[in-house]
């Protein structure tokens, strides 16, 4: 593998470390700007506003420029908003650099997955784009509760100017590492990259994720009470145990790239099936400590082994114009975030008990696994016009040739 995909996976890093971060830094920020946890809630939120909305629309405005340069720029603009939250005088000011920070995040995953695997053999691609994603699984593992810690330690201002250097170290990593003779994109442009959107299988690889990443996160979302109400684990525990769904998260993103170079689909729904069996489990796995414990690495495994498979999915139903689309999933990502916490939310909102967005996660997954069979239906059927179509291509020069004599 190419020591280039070093430098994704550290952006990734920096990129999944103040994605996460700022939920273990809740407290501390609406003490010290003197609003209340819910309000801080809203930091997350508009950070996941500034992803489903930068994914698609840098992508697209930076369709003609060199992806090198891209991913540079993107970067850049990472450190200007980390920067920027950590010199925030007001909650106002936070909100509006926490949704800077988070549009150069999905196009950076976009634009870096494209980037990774034209590097590589074709044989090879899932596990560049895996090992560009080891990035924000590890920033789970060890980025997130490092920089936990700064905060509660030296003040959240003191995590994001730490963000911002690792930032600073991913646009020293891309400049040196990334070769230049990948910076010549299709020249296609913006009005390509959109054409690739009004492709049926793109919209269903896109919905695959929505509703697969969705049942990680209604439950994922939820996992501190069930750790603690139903597992009778202590809160000081909790930290500990979302670094094992890391470790998990990790080990499932490998696993998962090196079997979807093997068979991409197979890999795709032996994944969400994985998911589907670890979530319906939930609720006797979360009776014992020890059980518990092995559910939250079970679900990290199970719902990032899909991770590289769908990325690819959807850069392959793309491939004239992938970037645009490659980016789009990130967002999609975050969508299955938002509309995953909030299903989750229903059910324990409804009396249904505290394991139950586990449950409500099964729904979503066995919906994912739908929509990837909806789209193996439509591969199928269009696989046989396709082969049609090369046939009477490949005879029409005859023909002309005959007719002309």
């Amino acid at each position: 593998m190419p020591l280039a995909l070093l430098a994704l996976a550290v952006g990734a890093f920096g990129i999944g470390t103040t994605e996460f971060v700022m939920m273990g830094l809740l407290p501390d920020v609406a003490d010290d700007l003197n609003i209340s946890i819910p309000s801080a809630g809203h930091l997350v939120s508009a950070y996941a506003l500034g992803v489903v909305i930068g994914a698609p629309l840098l992508a697209a405005v930076t369709a003609r420029m060199s992806r090198r340069t891209v991913l540079i720029g993107l970067m850049g603009l990472f450190v200007v908003g980390n920067a920027l939250s950590a010199l925030a005088p007001d909650n106002g000011w936070l909100l509006a650099a926490r949704f800077l920070s988070g549009l150069p995040h999905g196009a950076f995953f976009g634009v870096g997955a494209v980037v990774a695997t034209n590097m590589v053999a074709p044989e090879r691609k899932a596990r560049s784009v895996s090992l560009m994603f080891l990035g924000l699984t590890v920033a789970n593992v060890l980025g997130v509760p490092v920089a936990t810690l700064m905060g509660q330690n030296l003040g959240w201002r003191a995590t994001f100017l730490g963000v911002s250097a690792i930032g600073l170290a991913a646009i020293a990593a891309l400049a040196f590492l990334i070769p230049r003779d990948h910076e010549h994109t299709t020249a296609q442009g913006l009005r390509g990259e959109l054409a690739a959107l009004r492709s049926l299988p793109v919209w269903l690889s896109l919905g695959t994720t929505v509703a697969g990443f969705g049942a990680l996160f209604a439950a994922y979302s939820y996992i501190t009470p069930m750790l603690t109400d139903a597992a009778g684990y202590a809160d000081a525990s909790v930290t500990l145990l979302l670094a094992l769904f890391g470790v998990g998260a990790t080990a499932g993103n490998l696993l998962g790239g090196r079997l979807a170079d093997h068979s991409l689909r197979g890999t795709l729904f032996g994944g969400l099936t994985s998911l589907v069996a670890v979530l319906a489990l939930f609720p006797l796995l979360m009776r014992t400590e020890l059980t518990a414990a092995v559910a939250v690495i079970l679900l990290g495994m199970a719902a990032f082994a899909t991770g590289s498979p769908l990325q690819l999915m959807v850069m392959e139903k793309a491939s004239s114009a992938p970037s645009l689309a490659s980016s789009a999933n990130q967002a999609a990502f975050n969508l299955a975030n938002a509309g995953g916490a909030w299903i989750g939310g229903l059910a324990l909102a409804a009396g249904f008990g505290v394991t139950s967005p586990a449950l409500a996660g099964v729904a979503l997954a066995v919906l994912g696994l739908a929509v990837a069979s909806l789209a193996y239906a439509v591969d199928r059927r269009r696989a046989p016009a396709a082969g049609r179509e090369r046939i009477v291509a490949s005879h029409v020069p005859q023909e002309a040739e005959a007719v002309h004599h």
